[in-house]
């Protein structure tokens, strides 16, 4: 045996063993405890058409998002003409999405719009109103460049936060895409709790803290009589019977500290075994939470979680360190769940599912099955129709073909691709594309054969005039599975995944895998032997 014919040998059985490694995890009846240690942990991922789960569509509320960044702009300009000395008064945003405020001193309009042209580029001035008293009322909106690049951001923000609380409920291979008129799609394989899982999507998590105007009336802020300044929120308390009672209570309109601040969030437990959500500030927040505490001591301040009030507790002194709590008669799971989506992010706008599918474990196994039964129908015949057809060569072409199915396995264990539906597809049509490979080849051989040619000068002719013909054929299949990779989604890619390992492997063992098998044969057989092709 030549050099070179021993270390192509070697060579295809290492790569053998490397493939049997990484599907040997997919079956776990064939893994010894002593393989475990050694085999690789990743398996074959199932898709969503194949191993069941949810699919949800989302609808991403952009419109508050602009709401939301128009509110902070009036706060951050509050502050910031508080410090100017300029005398700006309740900024509000519309229901149209513009910031309105009032500029209590005329003569300080320039001063004001300096201070806007300089600090506050992203908004446009859409009206100012003389209202008399020395008052203008000003009108803001975001300038349309930034209201579109807001609105992309917003949708690109929902994605990652989603897919943070995705991966760390723990649910493997999520599909989470934008989608086209700002929704976005989300499919969970083998999702076992759909309806919590519901929950920590669409939760927004958004988190303010407010000050509680005890000095308001409470009972004629529930018949709509609200001071200045002030907004009725209801506190939420769930009770032994797992209802939830809304105790009205008035907040002042202003918040004085958001989630955004938020660096960690935890579940720990009290002294009697009650859950809570413990929370930690970046330093910023820390400096701000310090300093609200530390001023109105002796007053409640709420914690106010998507609109609800989820605790007020009674400010005793001022706090340092950066850290507050949650508390609300939460069970374990729901702290945790809280936890996670602070933890995770909020949502930079709420979200509305607009379509949700289960499809139920049983139809996925009937998928599977019905997969692989035409996998296997479809190879069987193959590999009856090459021993039939070309013989000897048949056998090595069903090797070639055997091994080519095994590389696509370890294939997507290995890099961690989701095998789908479309994905087997993929699989049965580069089966055929395999053997199509070998075709031309043997062909190939069969003619210089006919021309007199030696069994050994038929082979190597053979495989010379064949491998550029094969090769053209596969690089432009492969360039169309990158396409359909790159604008494709879901089940589609899926099937591009499969088809590009197809390709890859049967461009292996067609030119590589099964020439070594024909010069095997001719080594040990005598030169003038007859080659059955």
């Amino acid at each position: 045996m030549n050099r070179s014919l021993r270390w192509r040998i070697v060579l295809t059985v290492c790569v053998a063993l490397l493939a049997i490694a990484y599907v040997l995890p997919t079956f776990p009846s064939l893994v010894t405890d002593g393989l475990k240690r050694i085999l690789p942990e990743r398996q074959i991922s199932l898709g969503l058409d194949l191993k069941g789960g949810m699919h949800l569509t989302l609808g991403v509320d952009v419109k508050k998002a602009v709401a939301n960044s128009m509110a902070q702009t009036g706060r951050n300009l509050r502050d910031e003409a508080r410090e100017q000395k300029i005398a700006v008064f309740r900024p509000e945003v519309t229901p149209e999405g513009m910031l309105t405020f009032a500029l209590l001193k005329k003569d300080q309009q320039k001063q004001l719009e300096d201070l806007l042209a300089a600090s506050f580029r992203q908004v446009q001035i859409v009206n100012r109103a003389d209202e008399g008293n020395d008052r203008m009322v000003y009108s803001l909106a975001l300038k349309p460049e930034d209201q579109t690049n807001l609105e992309k951001l917003t949708i690109e923000q929902a994605v990652k936060t989603i897919r943070n609380r995705i991966d760390q409920f723990g649910v493997s291979e999520p599909d989470i895409r934008r989608q086209q008129d700002n929704r976005i799609q989300v499919q969970l394989p083998g999702l076992d709790d759909p309806e919590r899982a519901i929950q920590i999507i669409g939760k927004t998590a958004h988190l303010e803290f407010m000050l509680v105007d005890d000095t308001a009336d409470v009972s004629k802020a529930v018949q709509g009589v609200l001071p200045p300044g002030d907004a009725l929120y209801f506190l939420h308390k769930k009770l032994a019977d797992g209802t939830i009672s809304k105790q009205p209570m008035v907040l002042k309109s202003e918040v004085v500290l958001t989630g955004e601040y938020i660096t960690d969030a935890r579940t720990q437990f009290d002294s009697y075994g009650q859950p809570y959500v413990s929370l930690n500030f970046s330093d910023r927040g820390a400096k701000i939470f310090e300093r609200i505490t530390a001023e109105n001591v002796k007053k409640r301040l709420a914690i106010v979680l998507d609109g609800a009030i989820y605790s007020a507790p009674v400010i005793q002194e001022k706090i340092g360190g950066g850290r507050a709590s949650i508390s609300g008669q939460f069970t374990t799971d729901e702290a945790h769940d809280l936890a996670l989506v602070l933890r995770a992010g909020s949502l930079p706008a709420p979200v509305e599912i607009l379509e949700e599918r289960t499809i139920g474990p049983s139809l996925g196994q009937e998928s599977i099955d019905k997969g692989v039964l035409s996998a296997l129908i479809g190879g069987a015949l193959i590999l009856v129709f090459m021993i039939v057809y070309y013989g000897f060569a048949g056998i090595i072409a069903d090797i070639a073909l055997i091994f080519n199915i095994l590389l696509i396995m370890a294939g997507l264990a290995g890099f961690g691709a989701t095998l789908t539906l479309p994905g087997i597809a993929g699989i049965i049509l580069t089966i055929g594309m395999a053997v199509d490979a070998n075709v031309l080849i043997f062909e190939r051989i069969r003619e210089e054969l006919r021309k007199g040619f030696s069994p050994r000068a038929a082979v190597d002719e053979g495989y010379s005039r064949a491998t550029l013909t094969i090769l053209d054929a596969n690089v432009t299949t492969i360039i169309a599975a990158v396409v359909l990779y790159q604008f494709g989604t879901g089940p589609i890619r899926g099937f591009a995944v499969t088809l590009t390992l197809g390709i890859l492997a049967s461009m292996f063992t067609a030119l590589f895998v099964s020439r070594i098998l024909f010069d095997y044969w001719l080594k040990k057989r005598p030169a003038n032997a007859a080659l059955s092709i």
